[in-house]
């Protein structure tokens, strides 16, 4: 398995590493690191090291399936590289897609880079996190000769939640690398728009790295220090004793592939205010589970903030449901699936379109 740095910030490795703690029965999984974060040196070194280290495993380990992590941006062409070399060895291969921007970037790419890229890819099995992205790959890489499988991302959902009436404060929760494409500097313009008594009684934490140093101006500027706080990346433990102090989460994102942080948010029983991008739509239905602004939207994503900071019984009906609907999402459910996606591909018949449980 090929991917980003188990010590990387964001969603594909949180996945990666549910991944190897719950692996599937009967598989042993090697991790190499194909990208970390540093200077353009640092991440060719990565790259290199990854694609020796990838080339002595297919030579004396001879794995039965390579599976490849792949985001936007120059990933494409990384993952394009991995693929071509295990297609080499006639070892085949799994895309695990997660780029919430991967169609702007192949967008923006030559009509010959596009057409190699195609190639390859069309060689390869691909693992998609909803039906939307699942219908975008198929109709722009042409993906009508191996599976693709739709595998929504996996949480680990925890067995007890706190009790969240009776709140005199109300506290949002967003989690996210903090800049334009989440949305983060709506959040905060939206929650300066709330009504006064309405701010006096809620803020909101900020949780993640990115443009945060931009954010505190906006911050200060709105007059909102005294409630909007910004405290960085935390790890698994600090995000967990986080989401049991919060009680409503926010995600105002303008593109997204299912990410991470609304999972986990929802397997704490907290009502999601979040926009219908990348895979969200298939997840979150207004009213019921959650609810859905249009990206941008400063007006409505401040009138669903008001809704859910005045009224408690939507809150946690809301926050109920949430929980319910990721149920289907627990890890151990997922690397059972994954399991079975690695068993099909090795199987005579992989051809045929695999349809696991969690994509029903």
């Amino acid at each position: 398995m090929l991917g980003a740095s188990l010590e990387q910030n964001g969603g594909i490795a949180t996945v990666e590493k549910l991944i190897l703690k719950y692996a599937p029965i009967n598989t042993e999984i090697q991790h190499i690191t194909s990208h970390d974060e540093g200077s353009i040196a640092h991440r060719i070194i990565v790259f290199g090291q990854a694609l020796m280290l990838l080339l002595q495993t297919l030579l004396f380990q001879k794995p039965d399936v390579v599976h490849i992590h792949i985001s936007d941006g120059a990933s494409l062409i990384r993952k394009a590289i991995i693929a071509l070399i295990t297609l080499l060895f006639r070892k085949p291969v799994i895309m695990h897609t997660h780029g919430a921007e991967f169609h702007v970037t192949y967008a923006r790419l030559p009509q010959w880079v596009q057409q190699g890229l195609k190639r390859i890819f069309q060689q390869c099995n691909f693992i998609v996190l909803s039906q939307t992205w699942k219908e975008y790959y198929q109709l722009n890489l042409g993906l009508h000769h191996k599976p693709v499988t739709i595998l929504p991302n996996p949480t680990e959902i925890p067995s007890q939640i706190p009790d969240r009436t009776n709140a005199t404060q109300v506290r949002l929760g967003f989690f996210g690398r903090v800049g334009e494409r989440k949305g983060t500097f709506d959040l905060i313009q939206a929650f300066a728009n709330l009504p006064q008594q309405l701010k006096d009684n809620s803020d909101l934490v900020i949780a993640g790295d990115g443009e945060i140093a931009q954010g505190q101006e906006l911050v200060k500027h709105l007059h909102l220090t005294n409630h909007v706080t910004f405290i960085g990346w935390i790890d698994a433990s600090a995000r967990d004793a986080l989401l049991a102090t919060i009680d409503v989460f926010v995600l105002p994102s303008y593109n997204e592939g299912l990410p991470m942080a609304l999972l986990e948010a929802m397997g704490w029983g907290l009502p999601v205010i979040v926009t219908p991008v990348g895979g969200i739509p298939e997840l979150v239905t207004t009213n019921t589970n959650g609810l859905l602004v249009a990206p941008g939207d400063i007006q409505q994503l401040s009138a669903a903030m008001e809704l859910l900071i005045a009224n408690e019984a939507v809150r946690l009906s809301l926050g109920q449901a949430a929980r319910a609907t990721v149920a289907a999402f627990d890890v151990k459910n997922y690397c059972q699936e994954l399991g079975s996606i690695y068993d099909s591909v090795l199987a005579p018949n992989s051809d045929s379109v695999l349809a696991p449980k969690t994509a029903s």
